[in-house]
């Protein structure tokens, strides 16, 4: 029913929609992180091998690297990207870990930005044409030392978000948003 709902809101807004018809294959969004070089592709509990194969098959234009998720839902629930070449990292065995695996799949180096907590890690980051980078982070009052380190980005317009009750239900702030970039098509 979700995915249905979401379908015809992608199709009325004219976007090319892929179906995964491989009833094997897992994917979901909280594991992939498309740094816009590449993807990662965390390997989870709701995230298989034929999921990241799928994929790769439907962006050949880009690198996709699995990522093994231990100890958490999802990759993105310890790292999402904060900036164009900032990975928001949480400070975790685990995150650091997966950290790791992602630097050594990639050609790239990227920034990173480390929170002590894992679920301050997954962050919205906007590039707005009128605003510029706009970083949507969890607010201070749910997490007052990773809020210290996110005003540490002076370049960025920083929105603190609650998400209290969302996190009851392992929500984060990425599950809450589909990001479309907007052409003036739409």
């Amino acid at each position: 029913e979700q995915v249905e709902a979401m379908k015809r809101v992608l199709e009325s807004l004219n976007l090319n929609i892929v179906e995964m018809v491989d009833e094997n294959a897992t994917l979901e969004g909280g594991d992939v992180l498309f740094t816009g070089r590449e993807f990662f592709v965390g390997l989870s509990r709701r995230t298989n091998q034929r999921g990241a194969e799928i994929l790769a098959d439907t962006f050949k234009d880009y690198a996709v690297s699995t990522v093994p998720v231990h100890d958490s839902l999802h990759l993105k629930s310890f790292c999402s990207m904060a900036g164009p070449n900032l990975i928001a990292i949480g400070s975790s065995e685990a995150a650091q870990k997966a950290l790791k695996t992602m630097q050594q799949m990639s050609d790239h180096r990227y920034d990173k930005l480390t929170v002590p907590d894992d679920a301050a890690a997954n962050c919205i980051y906007l590039n707005i044409p009128s605003k510029g980078h706009v970083l949507l982070h969890r607010a201070p009052e749910e997490y007052p030392e990773s809020a210290k380190v996110f005003e540490k980005l002076k370049d960025h317009m920083l929105i603190p978000i609650a998400n209290t009750e969302l996190e009851k239900v392992d929500g984060a702030l990425t599950c809450c948003s589909v990001l479309i970039n907007k052409t003036s098509e739409l």
